[in-house]
């Protein structure tokens, strides 16, 4: 299966970096979501009861980036995907998330990508 759900440009403040300073100043990091699923059913029927609601995903990312805080992007970006895996009936999510500007005057962005599968 390679169907895929694409969630782009999510943009949602967190509290991260290493440092308690850089914490302290929650900034927008951008996120983009690839939800794999089989989507058959969902285009045969047209029935949103067979794929995965936009706006509960929305939802439970931004719960996770808002709560607390997190020192690495790797660390969120692990956050998120397990709870989709955890909360959506999706088999493997692949998420991008990036950090503006993590070092001032000399990098625009800092991120990763990971997927991460239902076992």
């Amino acid at each position: 299966m390679r169907d895929l759900i694409l969630l782009s440009g999510i943009r949602i403040p967190a509290a991260i970096g290493v440092t308690p300073e850089e914490r302290g100043l929650p900034r927008l990091v951008e996120i983009d979501l690839e939800l794999e699923l089989d989507l058959r059913e969902a285009g045969r029927t047209d029935d949103v009861s067979h794929t995965v609601d936009y706006a509960a995903v929305f939802a439970s990312v931004e719960k996770v980036t808002g709560s607390g805080e997190h020192r690495l992007v790797e660390a969120l970006a692990t956050r998120i995907a397990d709870t989709l895996l955890a909360n959506f009936p999706i088999q493997a999510c692949t998420v991008t998330l990036h950090k503006p500007t993590p070092i001032a005057g000399s990098l625009d962005r800092a991120g990763v990508k990971l997927r991460r599968e239902r076992r």
